[in-house]
Parts: structure tokens; C-alpha cells; sequence
């Protein structure tokens, strides 16, 4: 059946303050973040967006497998929508769950154009609820986005000011001994990169939200004593990875990316970029709680409250400590395999891409050094390459290893159905993550999106793709208008996703079809 045309405006309104400064941001219909929209599996919907921006703008429906001109990527599916002009978005809802939707264009997101969507099912879900609450975590800046990547581009590190010190370098002396720890400036020095880099912009510049409110605003979800309640977490943010948790309350994940997963109860989970997890909870014994959701950098925080009526709140935790990044989280042998002193450059020559069918992604377990495509080779745009990258499928991540909490990872989630697909591939394409801290420059293969040429799938045909973080940045990697089925250390089927996180230092492979 068809949906009523919704009525969609992107403008320009120049009064929010979130951090302190009036500022413009961009809106749908008025409203930071955008309003939420409500779809039926099955229905056919339609969206007239009308830009009273000024500029010119998009939306694109992340995660919703539609025809390729619905998709809204200016000069890849459409030609983006004019100042002043409308597009007519027209598509069948094949799919159920939590997504969202935000601009393609330009720093649009950056600046407020993004809002939840969520697809109610044909079918009940496998789990009962009694109420449910969208959690929208995002970041803002009071700065143009544009002057805030200018700075990244002359000093990739001016935001961090978790730097190591003296007075490090002195308590590392003390509890390692001079010659660890000289090796080990040397080793990050000759690499010129740096253990504190775990995000590119923190809580300096940035103001994280929860439903486009700042935790003094206390946006808060109400619940009565007894109900189980539905919170769709949702992280749309433009940089920034946030560790999520609710003291004093387990919270059962149901759901990744909108596909059902096998329960699984956690204290907390890591949300990169575009994900999306749902998750159930039980408020008993308080009024109030809190929804804790700090950076992964550990420079800040959105936070809300889940309580029985309004103006209620409860504590909010302090930050965790900051933690470093090691060779181990680089993907380097050293500190993996018990070797030191290696060259973190050495024999990654040979080209990869296009590997063989049935190559298996999860090859670095055996430690085995790790080949490189010959256009990463010498390449002004490549700072590093991991030498023995892993799957790390049930690794919680850098801040969150052994902190007394349960933490959600990868290997956790698995889907509750079977390969929907069910041939194997019959090709590999090896794509490895690339970058240059200091030049801020981030590519494929080392070759930027302007150089390159794409990517040629069959229609109908499944394919893997096995992706390797070269970087020291952690990367969400989303594929549109197509599934990514995540293998697991078998190279087996474990889980379906849109958006696929990858940590430093990490090989993950996931099969697509290309439909």
C-alpha cells in the first residue's frame, strides 16, 4: 500500500545554542535533530523534500536497500537537490527497524541534518515491550565545519590534548625502565604517529547530544515501574564513537543495525558512526536513571535520563580514564608475537586486491606478515601498514578491556537467521583502509576517491569483500543499498550490518550480493 506523501523542508535557523554561542544549523521542518519518521515494512513511501537551505543538499536513508536515484548521493545516484528546488523520493520498504537518515552533502550533518527512522515490522518481533524511546546521539560544534577540517588538514592533532608529556615519559622511566621506554618512543617517533590518537576532534570543539540535547538539558524517557522498555540507540554523529552504558541497569541487545540478533545481555557497547542497536531494559528499584554515553576519547559525554516522570535525575558517572593505543591495536607484530624492533614498513608490496575466491580475511591469526597492494608502496598518502592484523571479533576495544563491565562485542552478536544468501563467493576484493595522520588524507589502496576507479560487481553475484585497517584510526565502513553479512573467525556467516566498524590494525571480511 502506499504511505501519504510526507512534506519534508530542510532551512537554515540560525538560533540553537548547544555549547554556549548561538550559532546556524541546518534543520528538517524546523526541528534539531530532524523529526523522526515512522514507516511499515511493505508500504511504499514518498517524501517530497523542498531545500530552503541555500545551498544545495541531500538525504540519504542510511542502511535502506532502495533503487540506486532514492539513495541520495549527489553525483554518484542523483544530482543533488538545487537552493530552491524539491526532489520526490519514491520507494518500496523492504526491510524492518531502527535506521536514519541524514545529508549527503557537503558538512550538512555536521551542522543538524540528520533524525531517526524507524520501520515497524509485518511481523511481531521476537522480544515484548511496553513502551520504547529513540536515543539519537550526535555531536555539535560551535565552529564552521569547513575551518574546523582546515585545522586537521595543517595539524591533524590540534584537538588532543591527551598528548604524552615529560611527566609521562618520567612515570614510564619508573615503571618499565629506560631502555622500554626509549624503545618505545623511538618505535611510536619513527612512525611519526602518536598512542594518544583515538579520536580527530574531542570535547575541546565538540558538545555531545542526546535527542539534540546537551546533558544540563536532560532529555529524559519515561517509564512506569514494571514495564520493559525498548531503547533504539542510534549514534549520528559526524566523528565521533561513543562507549554506552546505564548504571545500575543491564541492558539486553535485540538488535544491530535492524536485524534481529540472539539476546544478549551487557553493561555496555561501543557504537561507532551509523550504527544502530536495540536494546531492552527493565527499570526496577529507582525512579531514575542515568544514559551514560561518553567519547572514546574520553573528552566528553552526552547523557540523558530514563525515570518515572519528568525532572527527575539520577548521578552521572565520571569519565573513564584515558587509555593508549599499542603496537597490538596497530596491528603490528610487536607486542603480538613477541618480536620487537621490526620495520613497520617491511615487505608490504604485494598486491592483493582481487584475492581468490574463498581467500579467508582472517588469515593474520597465524601471524603471518600481512601483503600490501603495490600502490601503497612509496605512496605520499600512506603512513603506515599493519604488518599482522586480526579479526579481533571479541575484542571490546581500546578503554573498554577489562574494566570490571561486561562489554558488547562482534563475536557477542549473531544473527538469528541463516546466511540469507546462502552460496559462497565467488570472487574477493581486498580493500585496505588507508591514511596519512599529519596530511589528515584518508583513501582506498592509497589511491583518493577523485583517482579512483570502481569497484565492478555482477549483478546477482555474491561477493566478499575483506577490509584492512592500515590506519590508527578507528573507520565505520558502510556499503549503500546493500547488506554486509560479517563472516566470523571461520569465515562462516555470523552477522548481518549495514556499517561495519573497524578498529585499528583489524582484517574483516563480509559477504554482499550484489542485488
Amino acid at each position: 500500500r502506499d504511505k501519504l506523501v510526507t512534506g519534508v523542508q530542510t532551512c537554515a535557523l540560525p538560533i540553537l545554542n548547544f555549547a554556549g554561542a548561538s550559532r546556524k544549523a541546518i534543520t528538517v521542518n524546523h526541528s534539531l535533530p530532524a523529526p523522526t519518521l515512522r514507516w511499515k515494512q511493505g508500504d511504499t513511501v514518498t517524501l517530497r523534500v523542498s531545500n530552503a537551505t541555500g545551498e544545495e543538499t541531500s538525504i540519504h536513508w542510511h542502511g535502506i536497500v532502495l533503487p540506486a536515484n532514492m539513495d541520495g548521493v549527489p553525483g554518484m545516484s542523483f544530482h543533488g537537490i538545487a537552493p530552491g528546488g524539491s526532489y520526490l523520493y519514491r520507494f518500496k520498504v523492504k526491510q524492518a527497524g531502527t535506521y536514519w537518515y541524514h545529508s549527503h552533502s557537503g558538512f550538512q550533518e555536521q551542522r543538524g541534518l540528520y533524525g531517526a527512522l524507524i520501520i515497524d515490522p509485518i511481523e511481531r518481533p521476537p522480544f515484548q515491550y511496553d513502551r520504547e524511546h529513540v536515543v539519537l546521539l550526535s555531536d555539535w560544534t560551535d565552529e564552521d565545519p569547513a575551518r574546523l577540517l582546515a585545522k586537521l588538514k595543517k595539524q591533524s592533532d590540534y584537538y588532543n590534548f591527551n598528548q604524552r608529556t615529560l611527566g609521562t615519559f618520567l612515570g614510564d622511566i619508573r615503571s618499565h625502565g629506560l631502555g622500554a621506554t626509549l624503545s618505545d618512543r623511538f618505535m611510536w617517533g619513527g612512525m611519526r604517529m602518536r598512542p594518544t590518537d583515538l579520536a580527530d576532534v574531542s570535547g575541546y570543539t565538540y558538545a555531545y547530544l542526546m535527542n539534540g540535547a546537551s546533558p544540563s538539558a536532560n532529555w529524559t524517557g519515561i517509564f512506569n515501574k514494571g514495564e520493559r522498555v525498548l531503547l533504539r540507540f542510534i549514534n549520528g554523529s559526524a566523528m565521533t564513537y561513543f562507549d554506552v552504558r546505564i548504571p545500575g541497569l543491564k541492558m539486553t541487545v535485540v538488535a544491530a543495525d535492524g536485524q534481529y540478533v540472539h539476546p544478549v545481555s551487557v553493561d555496555e557497547f561501543r557504537i561507532a558512526v551509523a550504527e544502530t542497536f536495540d536494546v531492552l531494559v527493565e527499570p526496577a528499584g529507582q525512579e531514575a536513571y542515568t544514559i551514560f554515553a561518553q567519547s572514546m576519547d574520553r573528552t566528553g559525554y552526552a547523557a540523558g535520563t530514563l525515570a518515572t516522570r519528568t525532572g527527575l535525575k539520577a548521578d552521572i558517572p565520571a569519565l573513564d580514564a584515558r587509555q593508549l593505543l599499542t603496537m597490538a591495536d596497530m596491528g603490528m607484530a610487536h607486542n603480538m608475537a613477541g618480536t620487537s624492533n621490526v620495520d613497520p614498513h617491511a615487505g608490504h608490496n604485494t598486491p592483493t586486491t582481487n584475492a581468490p575466491a574463498g581467500a579467508n580475511p582472517h588469515a593474520g591469526h597465524n601471524m603471518s606478515v600481512q601483503s600490501h597492494p603495490f600502490s601503497e608502496k612509496g605512496n605520499p598518502l600512506v603512513d603506515m601498514q599493519a604488518m599482522a592484523p586480526m579479526a579481533r571479533l571479541d575484542d571490546p576495544g581500546v578503554g573498554l578491556r577489562n574494566n570490571g563491565r561486561k562489554v558488547l562485542t562482534y563475536a557477542d552478536l549473531k544473527s538469528m537467521f541463516d546466511d540469507p544468501d546462502g552460496r559462497e563467493p565467488e570472487r574477493t576484493f581486498e580493500l585496505h583502509l588507508t591514511g596519512h595522520m599529519e596530511k589528515f588524507a584518508w583513501s582506498f589502496d592509497g589511491t583518493k576517491f577523485s583517482s579512483a576507479d570502481p569497484l565492478v560487481f555482477d549483478y546477482g553475484e555474491r561477493v566478499r569483500i575483506v577490509l584492512v585497517n592500515d590506519t590508527m584510526m578507528t573507520h565505520p565502513i558502510h556499503l549503500h543499498g546493500m547488506w554486509s553479512d560479517i563472516e566470523d573467525a571461520s569465515a562462516a556467516f555470523h552477522l548481518r550490518k549495514h556499517t561495519v566498524d573497524m578498529p585499528p590494525g583489524t582484517k574483516r571480511g563480509y559477504r554482499v550480493r550484489a542485488d
